[in-house]
């Protein structure tokens, strides 16, 4: 049973979504393959847009379903899982890739489904 309330999970987005930015940076990704540092920086950008666009507490404009954000969360954390093999990241570069992927899909798995509201 999932305890990951969407209003958790809209808490987790934005310095989620900064992190993925800021930390090839700090960490030098990007040694044994470019596209290393550019995913994350490229995923990054895009979650602080999805985020902005998220049917939730933080969401700004609001069009994304918080349904469809979680779908893209877990392709992102598949997509994070498969890129050292895919793109043979090796060292902190996986490692990178394989953790953040882990811990988006363990997120999203512990997702609290929300009850249904009647009017």
């Amino acid at each position: 049973m999932g305890f990951v309330t969407k209003k958790m999970h809209a808490y987790l987005d934005y310095p989620v979504a900064v992190a993925l930015i800021v930390l090839p940076f700090v960490l030098g990704l990007g040694n044994s393959n470019p596209l290393a540092w550019q995913l994350s920086v490229i995923t990054g950008i895009a979650a602080f847009v999805l985020t902005i666009l998220t049917d939730h507490q933080l969401g700004l404009y609001r069009v994304v379903s918080y349904k469809g954000h979680l779908n893209v969360d877990a392709l992102v954390g598949i997509v994070f899982v498969v890129a050292p093999f895919v793109f043979s990241f090796e060292g902190l570069d996986a490692y990178f890739y394989w953790i953040n992927g882990a811990a988006v899909l363990t997120v999203v798995s512990l997702h609290k489904p929300e009850m249904a509201k009647y009017s």
